[in-house]
């Protein structure tokens, strides 16, 4: 059954340490899990590929929370857009307050990570260990992630299109330093953005997928 908007739970709620806006999202039926989203550099919580994705991880039984990760006077500044460290502190203090909240803390975590945001969450998902039950990064940039790499437990998808050359030889290069379960998909003919025709229908199928099989088991899938 596909959740309706009217359905769903919506509210904005602000995550520390400076009370950043986030939206959280809660399926009409009892989630599976909760899906922390990481957007890229020059992006926000509004990004219409993140809320398409967001959406329809929501039908598929699975809570989400898109936040912002910098305040509008921090992205003025072009180096925070692009500072891994800051941003999986960032992601690592929101999934600390979901996992303090009565509402929340029973759910299991999984992170989307996208572009800058894929580093960001591998780094987080590195310190955080078990407490992290999956990592999915859309057309991202993991290479970022560094040493934190081998130190992922989180089972780890990546996701790349086959016309983003340059980015798919960079994930090549960081699955190789994963030593997490881990896959490698291919959206073919997709460029950075997964702006072609069902490209990003089949990021949200791999995502899907990925999510309801580590953070709820096979049973779980639909």
């Amino acid at each position: 059954m596909v959740a309706t908007a009217a359905k769903a739970s919506e509210r904005l709620v602000r995550l520390p340490p400076l009370e950043l806006e986030g939206m959280l999202a809660l399926p009409a039926t009892a989630p599976s899990g909760l899906i922390l989203f990481a957007h890229g550099s020059g992006s926000s919580r509004f990004s219409p590929r993140n809320n398409f994705v967001a959406a329809e991880l929501r039908q598929a039984g699975l809570a989400t929370l898109l936040f912002d990760l910098l305040s509008q006077s921090e992205e003025q500044d072009r180096a925070n857009v692009f500072d891994i460290e800051l941003l999986a502190e960032r992601l690592a203090a929101a999934t600390e307050w979901v996992q303090s909240s009565p509402e929340l803390r029973s759910m299991p975590i999984g992170y989307f990570g996208a572009s800058t945001g894929a580093a960001a969450a591998l780094v987080a998902a590195a310190r955080l260990g078990n407490r992290i039950g999956a990592v999915v990064s859309r057309g991202g940039r993991p290479d970022l992630a560094g040493e934190a790499l081998a130190k992922v437990a989180a089972p780890t998808l990546l996701i790349v299109g086959g016309a983003d050359t340059e980015v798919l030889t960079l994930n090549r290069a960081a699955q190789r330093a994963l030593h997490c379960t881990n896959r490698l998909e291919i959206v073919a003919g997709a460029t950075h953005l997964f702006e072609e025709s069902g490209a990003l229908d089949k990021v949200v199928v791999l995502a899907r997928d990925w999510f309801l099989g580590h953070l709820a088991g096979p049973r779980a899938r639909r």
